[in-house]
């Protein structure tokens, strides 16, 4: 069974994470005017997508860009961040695991 390889289980994390923040920004979004401004919690529903917006994005491109390749950016880099980091990790715990079996 390859369902519990790490690339499938960051692979999975990482669609599961971009579909949050998609569903986070759009709440977010829509209900602007009844926060007052940002929905509360959504800078740790979006921290992934918000550092690679500010330390990869912001240094390629201006501030100039648009609001749906922004959009895009940040949802990408949200997918991206949490597939790698859980990627690390599954494979860490995998050889440590082997490491503890008799």
């Amino acid at each position: 069974m390859n369902h519990r390889k790490p690339s499938n289980i960051a692979l999975k994390c990482g669609v599961g994470a971009a579909v949050v923040g998609l569903i986070a920004f759009a709440l977010s979004w829509s209900i602007w005017d009844f926060w007052g401004g940002p929905m509360p919690g959504i800078e740790i529903l979006l921290f992934p997508g918000n550092v690679t917006l500010a330390y990869v994005w912001h240094p390629l491109f201006t501030e100039e860009v648009t609001f749906w390749p922004k959009l895009l950016l940040l949802i990408l880099g949200q997918f991206l961040v949490v597939t790698f980091v859980v990627a690390i990790f599954t494979s860490i715990a995998k050889k440590g695991a082997k490491c503890w079996q008799p």
